[in-house]
């Protein structure tokens, strides 16, 4: 199992946020200078983010972003499952594109089906703060 950039990015912008102090706004030319990612990646990923309810956005002059619920709230297999597009690892997983003749007698798709489930049970045991066990650590690295 890979995650996406996409889904990289968005707990590396969790894990940032994660490190300011409560409340405090951070811009997104802030996290992509901190990581050498670009901004218009980071936008989208922002965008996403803010939709998905995990941080706040605040427009304007002094605006920026944050998280929005405390760290021990921010579940990682959530975020992870609301940031991934889809989980078909192999092409049996969809239903509407699948074409493998062997998928009605496979053994392959239940054994995968179970290793996915335990992956993401594994993340759905974290939560942010977890991830967050060495804040001055990552302040000094990320420079915030």
């Amino acid at each position: 199992m890979r995650l996406t950039m996409y889904t990289d990015y968005s707990l590396r912008v969790l894990i940032y946020l994660g490190t300011k102090e409560d409340g405090k706004l951070t811009t997104i030319q802030e996290i992509s200078d901190a990581y050498h990612i670009s901004k218009n990646h980071l936008m989208k990923v922002t965008f996403e983010l803010g939709k998905a309810g995990f941080i706040e956005t605040v427009r304007g002059r002094g605006g920026g972003i944050r998280l929005a619920d405390r760290p021990e709230n921010i579940n990682v297999g959530k975020v992870v499952r609301k940031m991934e597009e889809d989980f078909h690892l192999v092409e049996c997983f969809n239903p509407e594109t699948n074409m493998c003749p062997i998928s009605p007698i496979c053994g392959l798709r239940g054994v995968l089906g179970k290793a996915l489930h335990a992956y993401l049970s594994v993340l759905d045991e974290y939560n942010l703060q977890d991830l967050l066990f060495n804040k001055e650590g990552l302040r000094d690295l990320l420079r915030t």
